[in-house]
């Protein structure tokens, strides 16, 4: 067992970086709505218009092209040039309860039903999200509540 523990413990580092090197990146699209692509080429056959501010999951990138997930699951291309990194999310369950802080028992700020886009203010701690919706209202969201995390 001695002359085999040092390269168990080789490989698995190996193996815990190399997971941790596919961490999830999530970007938005830009300012203007753009087109999902089934392949790396504007000659590429066109699945869907993503909005403005739509949360993906950049999956892989290859040159000036990214293949990304959305909310629903489904894989695309876009244009690596028409994501940026400003983090938004999307409420997927049908009434979402914003609240004052990251409490249960904390007063309400607004609900938001499924699909809401907000922006991600900071990052998730405790099960719980600081978001901004479009009109300003800030509030704490539960992390299981959203997608784009």
């Amino acid at each position: 067992m001695s002359t085999h523990f040092p390269r168990y413990l080789i490989v698995m580092t190996a193996l815990l970086s190399a997971g941790l090197a596919h961490a999830l990146e999530f970007r938005s699209v830009g300012a203007a709505p753009v087109v999902m692509y089934d392949a790396p080429s504007l000659k590429g056959g066109k699945l869907a218009v993503a909005p403005r501010g739509m949360p993906v999951e950049v999956v892989f990138t290859s040159g000036a092209w990214s293949k990304v997930r959305d909310a629903s699951g489904e894989l695309s291309w876009i244009e690596s040039k028409d994501l940026v990194a400003r983090r938004n999310l999307v409420i997927r369950v049908a009434n979402a309860k914003v609240r004052a802080a990251a409490d249960e028992s904390a007063a309400l700020v607004f609900s938001a039903d499924k699909h809401v886009l907000l922006e991600m203010a900071e990052p998730a701690t405790a099960g719980w999200v600081k978001v901004k919706h479009r009109d300003g209202q800030l509030g704490f969201v539960k992390v299981s509540e959203v997608w784009g995390l």
